[in-house]
């Protein structure tokens, strides 16, 4: 009961916080913000090839970068000067650009189709990167070749834990394994089943700054909150109208 007063609290405060500014720069669909390490840049792509980076404290667009080769469709992992970012309109190659001077660092090809979730470990130059081909495939910044593969049974999400240490992989919209970075191509340690809801699809996995929580965001009407180390639900945040499945984030 007092969780759901909380929520119920936290939801009646948002309702009525005011819209503070409208960006307009972008003329196509937004895909992804991403803010950056120290929280004081924040970066949009979208289908119209272009990056837009927003100072937080100015509240204005401080820079719009074009990228004509790619059509910018997944996730955008920001680091100080650099962006990691993933595109198909040519192929399915994730790339590394500069943003100081607009220049690609590297390629990062091998998926045979759309890639649809990126994470960055939190204390090295390590990424790992999902794709509707069924794989996930581990990288190093510093390489253009890949570090690691692992072949699962579905479309996954695939995010990071705090400490760098384990990755989780969410397969199929109703299953999360959780893997051991150091023992990246071997069963998971840990497997969780889900409900399944054939009325949506997971679209992101995040962990909690703690590790302890592992939010499932979907296109659906709700997200869900589990448990981190006993796969529990813990909460569901619902009752969101979204009949044109647009990606819930929290």
């Amino acid at each position: 009961m007092v969780g759901n007063r909380r929520h119920e609290a936290g939801r009646q405060r948002a309702a009525v916080l005011p819209l503070a500014k409208v960006f307009r720069e972008n003329s196509d669909k937004i895909n992804c913000f991403d803010f950056s390490p120290n929280g004081e840049i924040v970066i949009s792509s979208s289908n119209d090839d272009s990056i837009v980076l927003y100072g937080c404290q100015e509240g204005k667009p401080k820079r719009t970068l074009c990228s004509k080769t790619a059509w910018i469709s997944s996730d955008t992992l920001m680091q100080q000067i650099t962006v990691v970012y993933s595109s198909n309109k040519r192929d399915d190659t994730t790339r590394y650009l500069s943003l100081h001077d607009n220049k690609y660092i590297r390629y990062f090809p091998g998926h045979s189709k759309r890639v649809v979730a990126l994470s960055m470990s939190p204390v090295d130059d390590t990424f790992i990167s999902g794709s509707l081909d069924k794989t996930i495939w581990l990288w190093d910044l510093r390489s253009p070749n890949c570090q690691g593969l692992m072949h699962l049974q579905g479309k996954p999400v695939c995010p990071f834990d705090p400490e760098g240490l384990i990755f989780a992989a969410g397969v199929n919209s109703e299953m999360v394994k959780l893997y051991d970075l150091r023992s990246f191509d071997k069963r998971p340690f840990a497997t969780f089943k889900i409900q399944y809801d054939w009325t949506c699809e997971w679209t992101g996995l995040k962990f909690s700054n703690d590790g302890k929580l592992i939010l499932i965001s979907t296109n659906g009407s709700f997200i869900h909150l589990i448990d981190a180390f006993k796969g529990v639900v813990m909460h569901m945040f619902g009752s969101y109208a979204n009949s044109k499945a647009v990606t819930l984030e929290a």
